[in-house]
């Protein structure tokens, strides 16, 4: 039997919630749902919120469905994965609030997709329930914001290219951040803050987070030292100094396990790192000694508890506060990709987005993931957790380029 709604958004009163749902409705109206139509609902567990949702978003919202459902209520999460093709969540922490829904669409066969970037949370759902989602058929996508849709397929374009222009994948890639104006919810920074809780506590969690092989199958390895910019480095490919990125610890092991996914067409010793650019001369080696200063002295800071909880009390936002809509819209990143092949043929390519990365551009990425794993995804590809760019592809990368604001293009080969 055919679900109600194409897409159920789960956490619609979140901070991210609401962007997405006006992203939503900026698509697809808020009719009632018919034939040829996207099909699609509003979730949380508070009627009182969403309905106040719906005022906010105007009179024509009155036709918008919603379905009550709580994260702690595995019942009501069952019932509503019933009711739909994709359930798509802004429901952070996932670590602490994630695995429930989670379960109920492997269980159900209903297919999922999100915005987290806590890899030790994903590793978890992994490992606990992906042989399930492989016999029931669920497809369960997670990291489908800027952590880490851009990192994700952006690798995978120049490989595409790549081996359109010379005949074989790029074995040593790296992305470089060009530029990026943005800011952060009081969402990301709890969930960051609960990772550094967890490993705080946990020796084996430390460990597991410094493997760039942490998300992929057991028997995926390399030879090859990883690389990591850990500190201020001068890059010679692009003659500047760059300094380390927030973002490079799930968004390399989302690449990683791609090519793992997708039976290592990067190659088996593939190498993948990140960095921020900061400029070229003693100016752009101040900035990278100062950012990667203030990284190293915020990661201490989060990792001794009297600091962390002065920073959480006082200075961090709290949950539900973030950039405002005029800042979301005025934010953008510029990502520079550069792939050497086992030959020494170089590609350059860029991939650029409008709005803030982590709200106005993750909103549209995620909406377009979740219209894409609805529609464009054959229903008999296989169940499991997949990355963006092993299940949705090319189709994605369209979609993302019509839909989202974003471009992919070619700088150079040599």
């Amino acid at each position: 039997m055919d679900p109600r709604y194409d897409i159920v958004l789960f956490g619609a009163t979140s901070f991210v919630g609401k962007i997405l749902t006006r992203r939503l409705a900026e698509r697809h109206g808020f009719g009632k749902t018919g034939k040829g139509e996207v099909r699609w609902a509003i979730a949380g567990r508070s009627k009182a919120k969403l309905d106040r949702l719906k005022d906010d978003l105007g009179p024509a919202a009155v036709d918008l469905p919603m379905v009550i459902a709580d994260a702690a209520d595995e019942d009501s999460l069952a019932a509503m994965c019933e009711q739909t093709r994709v359930v798509v969540s802004t429901v952070g922490p996932y670590a602490l609030y994630g695995e429930p829904l989670v379960r109920a669409c492997v269980d159900s066969g209903t297919d999922y997709c999100d915005l987290t970037g806590e890899v030790q949370w994903i590793r978890r759902m992994i490992q606990l329930y992906e042989e399930r989602a492989k016999s029931t058929g669920a497809r369960i996508v997670h990291c489908c914001g800027f952590d880490s849709i851009p990192s994700d397929m952006g690798v995978w374009h120049l490989q595409q290219e790549a081996v359109a222009r010379f005949g074989q994948p790029c074995e040593r890639v790296k992305m470089r951040v060009k530029a990026a104006k943005g800011g952060l919810s009081g969402g990301t920074i709890a969930s960051l803050m609960n990772v550094v809780k967890e490993a705080a506590s946990n020796p084996a969690l430390r460990k597991e987070l410094a493997n760039p092989f942490s998300l992929c199958p057991a028997d995926h390895r390399s030879v090859q030292r990883q690389p990591n910019v850990k500190a201020a480095e001068f890059d010679a490919d692009l003659e500047s100094w760059v300094a380390p990125f927030l973002m490079a610890a799930i968004n390399t092991r989302v690449v990683h396990r791609s090519n793992a996914l997708l039976e290592a067409p990067y190659g088996t010793e593939f190498q993948y790192d990140e960095a921020m650019v900061t400029g070229r001369g003693w100016k752009g080696r101040g900035r990278a000694l100062a950012m990667a200063g203030a990284m190293g002295g915020f990661t201490l800071a989060t990792a001794i508890k009297p600091t962390r909880w002065a920073l959480e009390r006082f200075v961090l936002p709290e949950p539900g506060e973030g950039p405002d809509q005029k800042a979301q819209e005025k934010g953008f990143y510029d990502l520079r990709f550069i792939g050497t092949t086992e030959g020494g043929q170089t590609l350059t390519t860029k991939v650029t987005g409008q709005g803030d990365p982590g709200y106005g551009s993750t909103s549209r990425m995620l909406a377009q993931a979740a219209e894409c794993l609805a529609f464009d995804v054959p229903k008999e590809t296989a169940g499991g957790f997949w990355t963006p760019s092993s299940l949705m592809d090319g189709d994605l990368l369209k979609r993302l380029q019509a839909n989202a604001e974003m471009t992919f293009e070619v700088l150079s080969e040599s």
